[in-house]
């Protein structure tokens, strides 16, 4: 059973071509990072043997001019401060694991939500040059890039080894190298300018955020005037069911195995209230993997 709940979509914006696009990934540490742009050198943690990236260098990102160098290392300061709370340095045996286990667990239910996401991706077509996906865990979304040479995807996650996974499934669906980049960050604090997306993807991702309004915050931020926010989420089931009785009793496993993951969050009602221009919300009760149970689940678009 399918319930639409519609309250303004207007399909008929204009995304304009995206002029520069910065990111800066940068080692987790409290010292001060010059703005100049420096090489695609891992580093790794003494402690933890965790790799990180010192600053992504690609084609696609511009360096900071000089004026803008304190404001670049402030925020640099702030998301990486971030980074480490909500995310801390993990052991690389347990991050490497968990990336493993995404990978083969989600391939069923993305088999059975895969007619949803096409409908989504359509919007993106022809319209999006720079798009931003946040948990972009394994890559399980790029398929629906592939065919377009033109679209830059950056692909943001907290455990930095899903990215071997994430740059497998692009090649795997023909998306070039040169068009995936991989930022090491939470959605909560993200190290892209204002206004510098044409859209932004979340798909499974706002269930598992330490803070959605935050998150909402970031997408919002990063947004282009008219660009889009695609969504799917699983939320809560309604209140005295079986099932959101069942979701109460596991949620403390959940988020103790699954990376945060809450089982009764009312993600829709988040970005419901988040001030999005035009939204298109729909509700849909969609197979949900590891339980193989039928769960609610929040889809659609937004306009910023």
């Amino acid at each position: 059973m399918l319930k639409l709940v519609r309250l303004h979509y207007s399909p008929s914006f204009q995304l304009q071509p995206l002029a520069s696009l910065k990111t800066n990934q940068k080692r987790r540490s409290a010292a001060a990072i010059p703005s100049k742009q420096l090489s695609l050198a891992p580093s790794f943690c003494s402690c933890c043997g965790r790799r990180h990236f010192i600053e992504a260098a690609t084609a696609a990102f511009l360096p900071s001019s000089p004026s803008k160098s304190n404001a670049s290392t402030s925020h640099s300061d702030h998301y990486l401060d971030l980074l480490n709370r909500i995310h801390p340095p993990r052991p690389d045996w347990y991050e490497e694991f968990y990336a493993s286990v995404m990978d083969t667990s989600m391939k069923p239910y993305e088999a059975k939500i895969a007619g949803y996401k096409s409908q989504l991706f359509e919007k993106l077509k022809g319209k999006a040059k720079r798009v931003l996906e946040i948990g972009i865990g394994t890559g399980p979304n790029l398929e629906y890039y592939a065919g377009d040479n033109e679209v830059q995807v950056f692909g943001l996650d907290p455990n930095k080894k899903m990215e071997k996974y994430a740059r497998a499934a692009a090649t795997a669906v023909g998306l070039p190298s040169k068009n995936f980049h991989f930022i090491e960050a939470v959605a909560e604090a993200i190290p892209i300018d204002d206004s510098s997306v044409d859209a932004v993807v979340g798909t499974l991702v706002l269930c598992s955020v330490q803070d959605v309004n935050m998150a909402l915050t970031e997408v919002k931020r990063v947004l282009k005037p008219g660009g889009l926010f695609l969504f799917i989420e699983h939320v809560a089931a309604e209140d005295g069911t079986s099932l959101r009785l069942w979701q109460t009793l596991v949620d403390p496993l959940q988020q103790a195995v699954a990376d945060g993951c809450h089982l009764t969050r009312e993600t829709g009602k988040y970005i419901s209230s988040s001030g999005f221009s035009s939204l298109e919300l729909s509700m849909a009760s969609l197979y949900n993997a590891p339980f193989s149970l039928i769960t609610p689940h929040v889809y659609g678009v937004a306009c910023n």
